[in-house]
Order: C-alpha cells, then structure tokens, then sequence
C-alpha cells in the first residue's frame, strides 16, 4: 500500500514547519512517505489503494468519502502505537478534550486523542457531550448562519467543557474555542513542546484565509 502524507489547509497556514516536522518523523519511522499538498476538497490524482496519512479532520471524512480508492489513518492513530516518538511529559495537567466533528463516527480517532494524551501525563477531564455525542464547536456553521450566532454557538459549547484547557485536533476548533474562553491547546503543539497561537479567528477573516489556500491548492 502506498502512503502519503497530508498536513491539510489549515495546518500549513498555522505553522508549517510543525508539517515538516511530522513529515520528517514519518519518514524516519514509516519509510519514504511524500507530501500530499492539493487540498481534499480538489481531486486528489491519488491512485487507486493510496492510504492518506492526515492530521486534519476534514481531510480524514473528505478523503474517505469523497474518492474512490482512497482510504485514511490519522496522525494520531500512528503516533498511539509508536515506540519511538519523544512523547514529552506534561507532570498529570488536567485538560478536556474537544471531539473535531468530522470525526464524530471515528471511535479510532477518539481512542487515539486519549492514548496520546495518557503518553504526554495529561489527565483527561471528559465534557458530558464526547466522542460519538461530541457538539460542533460552533465553525461548521459558517456560512449558513450568521457570525453573531457561530460565535453564540461557540461560547455554549466552551460552557460545557469543564477544564479551562481544552485540547483540540483541529486548526478552526482553536478559533472557536478561544472565541469561547477557553485556552486551546492544539494536539500537534502538545506532542512538539510547543504554544498554540490563536492567529486569525474572527471568523470572516479565517475563513477568507482559509478559502484563498484552497484556491491555491
């Protein structure tokens, strides 16, 4: 089977040297495995038993049902099982996790989320709605209801998460829930030792942003 490696749109915004990072890992650890940079939502020209390696939820629902041939691991699936990987120690932080919705029939992705986190010693504070019953952060409703009410939906789910720190996999989750008062900590930044940024959130603005790298990509 062969692998490619997809950072997705918003991480390649957020901090592409974090995509290079991954990328060098995979290499080292799984083989000779290319950057796939054309965005999920073109057609990928990927043949036919491509396994899409991602870190993007989006791209993990889009690869996976959108093209025909073509099947999804997650980052995270593979950095669960690793032996290898320099898991840093965060000495028992409590933190919530936010479930990416994309993702919200993907018990794999869920289960991997909370391996990483037990190898980082971050000790998981569940909201009531998680997982499969996870809610929308609020930014999948952009552009069917208006900025007031996505940032209202933003704060209501930030309420019901218990920890201030809240651990997210997607780029747009981190604008939501910093709209929503949280402090967000973005998985790849825990797993490299790193800050997450908040960058560009109003929401008009990021997805802007957003739509200009589809276009270029």
């Amino acid at each position: 089977m062969k692998h490619v490696y997809a950072p997705g749109c918003a991480l390649m915004i957020y901090k592409t040297e974090l995509a290079k990072k991954v990328l060098k890992f995979l290499n080292e650890n799984l083989g000779d495995i290319s950057e796939h940079l054309v965005c999920c939502r073109h057609n990928p020209n990927l043949e036919s038993g491509t396994q899409v390696i991602n870190t993007c939820a989006g791209c993990d629902r889009r690869y996976r049902e959108l093209y025909n041939g073509i099947s999804t691991k997650s980052l995270w699936e593979i950095l669960a099982e690793s032996n290898s990987f320099p898991f840093p120690d965060y000495k028992g932080m409590k933190m919530s996790i936010h479930d990416a919705c994309p993702t919200r029939t993907e018990e794999r992705v869920h289960s991997a989320i909370r391996e990483l986190l037990k190898k980082m010693n971050i000790e998981i504070i569940e909201p009531k709605n998680t997982r499969t019953k996870a809610i929308c952060c609020g930014d999948s409703f952009y552009g069917t209801l208006s900025v007031e009410l996505i940032k209202e939906k933003m704060k209501k789910r930030s309420d019901e998460i218990p920890c201030d720190n809240v651990v997210v996999y997607c780029v747009s989750c981190i604008k939501a829930m910093h709209i929503g008062g949280k402090k967000p900590h973005y998985i790849i930044d825990l797993l490299f030792g790193e800050e997450t940024g908040i960058g560009t959130f109003e929401p008009d603005a990021w997805h802007n942003e957003l739509q200009k790298f589809i276009d270029e990509h």
